[in-house]
C-alpha cells in the first residue's frame, strides 16, 4: 500500500502536468536525480564504514573537478611490487567506495592497482544530484588522472554507468574503452527505469515526454540510447554480468538482457548474495580475478565469431 508521501508525491505531480507538463517532467527528473542521505542508516552501516577506514585511509586520495562540483578518487597499490595493470571500480546508487572494498582486495591481491571512484552526490564527493552526464563524467575525470584502465567493473547504477562511459553515450564526453567490463547487479534498460518511475509518479503522457526529454538535453541522446545489451553488443568487449536470481532490487530479467548481447559475455550466477550481498561474496571476487586473467590479452571479437562459454549456465 503506497505511503501518504507517495501519495502526495503523486498528487502534485498529477495536478502539475495538467498546469505545465514541461515543469513537471524537469521537476520528475530532479526527484529522479536526487541522492539519499550519506548518513549511515544503521549501527551496523556505521561500523562497516568504521571497519573500512584503515584501508581507504592508505589509498592515494584525489579529488577531481567536473562540471558540477568534484568527485573523490582512491588508489590502491597492487599486493606486489609492481602492477599488471589498472581496475576502476564503480558503486551503485546510495553506496560509496567503501562497500567496494572486498573486490578491491581481491584485485590488489592478483597483482593490480585498483581506483574507485565516489559518484557525485556519494561518498566524499560533491553535491546531492547524480544522473548518467555526471557519472560519465566522473569517469572521464578518473579515467585521465589514473587511467587508462584495463579494466572497469560497476555495481548495480555503477554497471551502468562504465557501460556508458565504455561507449560514449554522453555529448561532449569521449569514450574511455577499457580492455573489459564487468557488471555486477546492474540494469540492462534505462528506458524501463524512467517508465517506472513516472508511473511510480503519476505521470502522463505530456509529462513522462519532458521527464524523458530531460534525458536528451543532459545526455545529447535520446532515452532509448541507454540499453546496455545494445551497447555491449555494439562495444564487443570481453564481459562479464554477475547477477543473483534472488536479487530484489535488480530483476533477474535485466542480466538476462545483457547476457543476450552476444558471444562475448560471460555470466556468474551469484545466487543466495542478492543485490548487495554480492560485493562481500568472496567467490564473485575470485571469478572476476580468473576472467580478468583469462581475457587480459583478448584480441577484439569479430562479427558473428563464436568465442567464449558462460562460467556458469
Amino acid at each position: 500500500m503506497p505511503s501518504l508521501l507517495e501519495k502526495v508525491i503523486r498528487l502534485g505531480f498529477t495536478a502539475g502536468e495538467r498546469l505545465a507538463p514541461d515543469t513537471a517532467g524537469r521537476l520528475a527528473f530532479r526527484l529522479f536525480s536526487r541522492t539519499p542521505s550519506r548518513k549511515p542508516a544503521s549501527k551496523n552501516a556505521q561500523k562497516r564504514l568504521d571497519e573500512a577506514r584503515p584501508l581507504m585511509e592508505r589509498a592515494e586520495r584525489v579529488i577531481l573537478p567536473i562540471s558540477n562540483g568534484a568527485v573523490a578518487a582512491y588508489r590502491f597499490d597492487p599486493l606486489v611490487a609492481q602492477a599488471s595493470e589498472t581496475v576502476l571500480v564503480v558503486h551503485g546508487w546510495g553506496s560509496r567506495s567503501e562497500h567496494m572494498l572486498s573486490l578491491v582486495e581481491g584485485l590488489r591481491a592478483s597483482g593490480r592497482a585498483v581506483v574507485a571512484l565516489d559518484l557525485p552526490g556519494h561518498g566524499a564527493s560533491t553535491g546531492r544530484m547524480l544522473n548518467m552526464a555526471l557519472a560519465v563524467e566522473a569517469v572521464d575525470a578518473a579515467w585521465r588522472q589514473f587511467g587508462p584502465f584495463a579494466m572497469m567493473v560497476g555495481h548495480s547504477f555503477g554497471g551502468a554507468v562504465v557501460v556508458n562511459a565504455a561507449c560514449g553515450s554522453v555529448c561532449g564526453v569521449p569514450p574511455r574503452t577499457p580492455e573489459r567490463l564487468v557488471t555486477i547487479s546492474a540494469p540492462n534498460a534505462l528506458p524501463q527505469i524512467f517508465d517506472w518511475f513516472a508511473g511510480w509518479i503519476g505521470l502522463r503522457d505530456r509529462g513522462r515526454l519532458a521527464l524523458f526529454e530531460e534525458v536528451r538535453r543532459l545526455t545529447g541522446r535520446p532515452l532509448d540510447t541507454f540499453v546496455a545489451a545494445r551497447q555491449i553488443a555494439a562495444l564487443k568487449l570481453p564481459t562479464l554480468v554477475v547477477h543473483a536470481h534472488d536479487d530484489k532490487e535488480v530483476a533477474v530479467d535485466h542480466a538476462y538482457g545483457i547476457v543476450g548481447a552476444g558471444p562475448h559475455v560471460d555470466v556468474f550466477w551469484a545466487d543466495g548474495y542478492g543485490h548487495r550481498r554480492v560485493l562481500g561474496a568472496q567467490d564473485v571476487s575470485q571469478v572476476i580475478v580468473d576472467f580478468a586473467e583469462k581475457h587480459a590479452q583478448d584480441p577484439p571479437v569479430a562479427a558473428g565469431e563464436e568465442r567464449r562459454r558462460p562460467l556458469r549456465a
